[in-house]
Formats: C-alpha cells, sequence, structure tokens
C-alpha cells in the first residue's frame, strides 16, 4: 500500500504528528484543501498506477472533502473511512460525509466507510 502524505499551505512538515510523520520514501504534498491543486498529488498517483484511494484528514470540511471529491472528478475510486475524518464539530463531520455521499458527478465514485470495514 502507498502512503501520500499532506500537509496545509500554513504549515510545515514537522507539524505532522510523530505517530503518523512519513516514513523515508514516501511522497508529501503541500496544498491548501484541495491537495490536488498546485501539487503533484495527481502525478504521484498515476506514476504508481493507483486507481483507488484511502482519504483521512484532520479537516473533514477542508482537505477531507475537497481532496476526496476531486479525487472522484479525476476518475479515481474514493473510500473515506468516517472515523478517519475529523473536524472541531461533529456537524462539519456530518455535511462531510453527507456531501461526498451526494456530490452530484461523483457520488457514484465514493465510498464511505469505518476503518475496520476496510480489507486488502
Amino acid at each position: 500500500i502507498s502512503v501520500v502524505h499532506s500537509y496545509s499551505s500554513t504549515s510545515t512538515p514537522a507539524d505532522i504528528l510523530k505517530e503518523v510523520e512519513p516514513l523515508p520514501g514516501e511522497p508529501l504534498v503541500q496544498a491548501s484543501s484541495d491537495k490536488f491543486l498546485r501539487a503533484d498529488l495527481e502525478k504521484i498517483l498515476q506514476e504508481k498506477g493507483i486507481k483507488t484511494v484511502i482519504i483521512v484528514g484532520t479537516a473533514a470540511h477542508g482537505a477531507v472533502l475537497y481532496t476526496a471529491s476531486q479525487a472522484a472528478f479525476r476518475g479515481f475510486k474514493v473510500i473515506v473511512p468516517v472515523d478517519g475524518m475529523h473536524s472541531d464539530n461533529t456537524y462539519f463531520e456530518q455535511y462531510t460525509a453527507y456531501q461526498l455521499a451526494n456530490i452530484p458527478g461523483a457520488a457514484q465514485q465514493m465510498t464511505l466507510t469505518k476503518f475496520d470495514m476496510i480489507g486488502f
């Protein structure tokens, strides 16, 4: 499984939690909410032949929502474990789940699930 890490345009790699910091060789992209915008994310995924992405993050209504929707619009299958997206309040998490499940033109590419239901 390939892992791509990201951080916001207002942070640094040092801000990534030690428990999930990138291992040597794992790609790292810096971008705002949409991790595809002005970043090499799509190129990284295509070069690895990746067709399905699992999106998690600490800003459900930001990076998770926009990166997952943009991945779907680009033709990737998208899996979002709802227990892997966090926000400052539960409403933002619920809103994000609703949007991803119902976004016109991309909902058919989305699977909302939980971590313990993902298998390889």
